[in-house]
């Protein structure tokens, strides 16, 4: 082309270059940009997010009404939010790290948060995009331009991620794993680089909500499937039992699970992992159900019945008793996120959250002659016992809420009736000891009756007190974080089991092997060691008697929880619960091929 027509081809083509212009303005000016951060914490805010746990690094987010809680490190963050998840209602917990070192740190923390069901959306703060295609030998890598490794890492233990690598599919790539984290309930993977997170983009997603239930069953299916419970309950002749498991509370069940309760009257039970996702108060609740290590009235009853109506069954071994479930598949339905089980049939994709209120309305017929069904309320006695020395067995019984970490705080809990309106949270299929400390600085277990701000989620909650049981072995892990409840002015009693050592290991595999012994700190100091300086925000106690426990117990200023409390409780080092017994006398069985 000469010059005269490239003159002439560039006469017209400015009014088509200066339209082009004017409908870039217009569209700048009609529609709200948002940077990419910033669209990431409005969505959070949607969700009902209002704590966000990490530890500073090259990413940092603020939000005027999501507040920033700086954790010791990003393993005890990620703990921290794996329990705001847990008690925070129709929210999920949110865990910032850097990228490779933080985010590996908080690696064992996700995967804990994956195998119980636990929506967290763990975001991490990646080099800049450029730095990510070029591969440069920078911090925080292995040194070899390997810079996926992390993420093939996070693909192992998360249900859903999103690597943004441009802004133009960062809003939807965002959307896209929080519907699955929060249908899924489980942890998702967010990478943003340093480049992306004030790059504006639009925000007219953000006026759509985001989806919180799965999609609807096949109505034919789910209406047979129906058809066929109704039909099992009849032949049972109303001796129906409910057997409520954890994930009824992980997929957000609660509600629908009470109406079934009241329309039906049937008796229910819970599983350890299941505990006070029914009020332990209510009428009807006949206790735990634990296979072999079940106290033996609920044994027999829970086992006799014709018929089983589980809810969100989640059988691992401690939650089963080892696996000794004595309940034949032909006396068992079962109802789960994603199918549903009606004796030997499995029905896929027929999930409980839309199947359950229809099931409800179907079974509210039954109520007048399951009602009649007697219903003996367990109660856990505190035994007489000849000496002062501190027992399990007198222990837990005087307790009124719990949270237990992982081993003999778990086994020791699992009898103990609960007030209502408690959350008990532990974390038994995992079983990652430190982890109720690592998390007890933003949720534990809450009591209604009592008033007090503790937690983080408690206090979004405006629930009472929060209290922890740990053994001086569990808590050796993850001790730090006592220094986010005083920094964050959180008042939770923190029970310390002081038994030298690994109780449930001792148990397990061996009572006198040394490893099983650690060193002894001097628990009272920790207080004040650790961010109580001054000494007027805290209070620390030991208890070596009955007597002195009892007394401490029945003081006023003490259970108000007005300050942090520490109790150092001293125990016999071999003593353990009952249900730790019976678990470590089923395992040898199992290893010896007994079972």
């Amino acid at each position: 082309m000469g010059t005269e027509a490239r003159k002439l081809q560039g006469e017209v083509d400015r009014p088509q270059q200066e339209l082009q212009t004017l409908k870039a303005q217009y569209h700048s000016e009609d529609e709200e940009l948002i940077t990419i951060s910033d669209y990431i914490l409005k969505r959070l805010e949607q969700l009902n997010v209002t704590s966000i746990f990490g530890v500073p690094g090259d990413f940092n987010m603020h939000h005027p009404t999501i507040q920033w809680i700086g954790n010791c490190n990003e393993l005890n963050a990620a703990y921290a939010a794996d329990g705001y998840s847990r008690v925070k209602e129709h929210s999920i917990g949110v865990v910032v790290t850097t990228f490779g070192v933080g985010e590996l740190s908080a690696t064992n923390a996700i995967a804990g948060a994956f195998s119980e069901m636990v929506p967290v959306l763990h975001i991490v703060g990646v080099p800049s995009t450029t730095q990510l295609k070029n591969k440069p030998m920078l911090h925080h890598t292995l040194g070899d331009g390997r810079f996926n490794v992390y993420t093939k890492v996070a693909e192992q233990i998360t249900a859903a991620q999103a690597i943004i690598m441009n802004k133009a599919q960062a809003a939807a790539e965002i959307d896209r794993i929080l519907v699955e984290a929060i249908i899924q309930a489980r942890p998702v993977y967010l990478t943003l680089p340093m480049d992306l997170t004030t790059e504006k983009i639009s925000a007219k997603r953000l006026k759509i909500e985001l989806p919180r239930t799965p999609p609807p069953n096949n109505p034919d299916v789910e209406s047979y499937v129906i058809d066929e419970i109704v039909k099992l309950v009849e032949d049972a002749k109303r001796d129906v039992i409910i057997l409520v498991d954890a994930c009824a509370v992980r997929h957000d069940l609660r509600e629908e699970v009470n109406d079934l309760l009241v329309k039906t009257q049937f008796p229910v039970y819970a599983t350890p992992m299941g505990k006070t996702s029914v009020s332990e108060e209510y009428e009807r609740y006949g206790g735990i159900y634990i296979g072999s290590i079940t106290h033996p009235s609920i044994k027999e009853r829970v086992e006799n019945a014709n018929l089983i109506l589980s809810i969100g069954a989640l059988k691992s071994d401690f939650n089963t008793g080892m696996f000794t479930y004595h309940i034949p598949a032909r006396h068992t339905i079962e109802l789960h996120s994603d199918h549903t089980l009606v004796r030997h049939a499995k029905f896929p994709d027929i999930g409980m959250k839309w199947l359950l209120p229809k099931l409800t309305e179907r079974l509210s017929k039954f109520q007048e002659g399951a009602s009649r069904i007697p219903v003996p309320h367990y109660k856990l006695d505190i035994p007489k016992e000849s000496d002062d020395k501190i027992s399990h067995a007198h222990f837990w019984p005087r307790q009124d809420v719990i949270v237990a970490e992982t081993g003999t705080s778990n086994f020791g809990v699992m009898d103990v009736p609960m007030p209502d309106q408690c959350i008990f949270v532990s974390q038994i299929l995992y079983g990652s000891i430190g982890w109720a400390t690592g998390k007890h600085s933003q949720v534990s277990l809450l009591n209604l009756h009592l008033t007090g701000n503790d937690s983080i989620a408690a206090r979004d909650r405006h629930l009472g007190r929060t209290i922890l049981f740990t053994g001086d072995g569990s808590m050796q892990l993850t001790v730090q974080e006592i220094s986010t409840m005083t920094h964050n002015k959180l008042t939770p009693i923190i029970f310390v089991l002081n038994n030298k050592g690994y109780n449930i290991e001792r148990h397990l595999h061996g009572l006198d092997r040394k490893y099983n012994d650690i060193a002894d700190w001097k628990w009272t100091s920790l207080l004040t060691t650790l961010g109580d300086i001054e000494g007027k925000l805290t209070q620390s106690y030991t208890v070596r008697s009955k007597s002195e426990l009892d007394k401490l117990l029945d003081d006023e200023d003490f259970v108000s929880a007005r300050k942090i409390q520490l109790v150092e409780v001293i125990m016999d080092k071999y003593d353990t619960p009952r249900a730790l017994q019976a678990s470590a006398a089923l395992t040898a069985q199992a290893a010896a091929g007994q079972l």
